[in-house]
């Protein structure tokens, strides 16, 4: 049994506020970092991160020797021993000073990759915890450990997995709650629609679902909800270079965080859905009259005939096309078109009650644009 992201926001405060550690357990680049982010907002907890995956024998504590001869105890029997000092991480530096100014905060202290560290550096971590201490140093009261691991092939449903991981002590699995993270397709994108993602990855993430995190993996690059993220980011920084840089780099770009495959299909549904050239743009340029400016037809020229159409068709949505102005500025796109895709705009023109006004109108270029669509249907 596994729990979506909502569910472990409910459920992991109810292992924490029992006097227990939670251990979250998902793939990679399910969200369990910003899970973690999102629970610690929600209990108005300070949160410390350390990624264990990342981490040395001796970076919790490192024995420092003695410095001085006061450092130096005499024993009767055994001669003089050296009383050794540890000097600690910056991390439980910080958590310590943070317990002593705001001593009834909560703080979350979050391990991730728990078992993606070396044996040597869980054993470290063993006492921290088991017995919530390093050394001689007690965990703060108000400091709650949460690890998160990668599925290994002994955890039962997780048979088949593949990553490089240490199995989990018994003694940690039976003093931890494991919880099952699952990914929901709806929470993610909730979560994405609040401005964390682009919108139009978005929309091609709601009418592909099966792509936020596919149940068959290839083996080389997959897509991730966290691929997904560097994806929308990418895309952003591409959009604020221009069209030229999107046609150019998008691709491969988006191939090293989701394969080439599904880059394939992200890359034609953006180039299907972007709107490169807008209504305001084609008829709110200078000169007014029913000419295309110059610029205005270059830039439609240089575009690929997918973003032609999409152009087309939100033009067609947003704008009236029966004044003389806008009649005369859509035929001269309509005529750049392949034959094609002019039929395919004038298709979606045939059913359109503005077929009707062009008709009627008493304007020039609008009895031009009726001829000039009627000809088109009827090849």
């Amino acid at each position: 049994m596994a729990l979506n992201y909502q569910q472990l926001l409910s459920a992991v405060p109810v292992v924490i506020k029992a006097g227990h550690v939670p251990t979250i357990v998902g793939e990679a680049g399910i969200g369990k970092s910003a899970l973690v982010a999102d629970l610690a907002h929600k209990m108005e907890a300070k949160l410390f991160t350390t990624v264990v995956s990342l981490s040395e024998k001796g970076d919790l504590a490192l024995p420092i020797p003695p410095l001085n001869q006061r450092d130096m105890i005499q024993t009767k029997h055994y001669g003089q021993l050296a009383d050794v000092k540890f000097g600690y991480t910056h991390t439980l530096i910080q958590i310590i000073k943070q317990a002593e100014r705001h001593p009834q905060q909560p703080i979350i202290w979050f391990l991730d990759e728990f078992n993606r560290g070396n044996s040597a550096v869980q054993a470290e971590l063993m006492n921290l915890v088991l017995q919530r201490q390093i050394n001689d140093i007690k965990l703060p009261k108000n400091t709650h450990l949460v690890l998160a691991e990668n599925p290994d092939d002994t955890m039962e449903g997780f048979e088949e997995e593949q990553y490089t991981v240490q199995a989990a002590d018994a003694a940690l699995k039976d003093r931890t709650t494991r919880l099952v993270m699952d990914i929901s397709v709806k929470d993610w994108l909730q979560w994405a629609q609040q401005g964390n993602i682009d919108p139009l990855i978005c929309r091609f993430i709601a009418g592909n679902t099966d792509l936020l995190y596919p149940k068959n993996r290839s083996g080389d690059l997959d897509p991730t909800p966290r691929a997904w993220q560097r994806v929308s980011d990418n895309y952003g920084q591409l959009k604020a270079l221009g069209s030229a840089a999107i046609e150019d780099l998008a691709f491969d770009l988006f191939a090293g965080d989701l394969g080439l495959v599904v880059a394939s299909q992200l890359v034609s549904f953006l180039q299907e859905n972007t709107v490169l050239l807008t209504a305001q743009e084609v008829f709110g340029g200078q000169p007014v009259g029913p000419r295309l400016p110059k610029a205005i037809r270059q830039r439609f020229q240089k575009m690929t005939e997918i973003q032609k159409m999409t152009a087309m068709k939100s033009i067609l949505a947003t704008a009236n096309l029966t004044t003389n102005d806008h009649a005369g500025r859509y035929g001269a796109l309509l005529e750049l078109l392949a034959p094609d895709s002019q039929y395919a705009v004038v298709q979606q023109l045939v059913n359109d009650p503005v077929l009707d006004d062009l008709y009627q109108s008493a304007d020039h270029y609008a009895n031009v644009l009726y001829q000039q669509i009627m000809d088109i249907a009827t090849r």
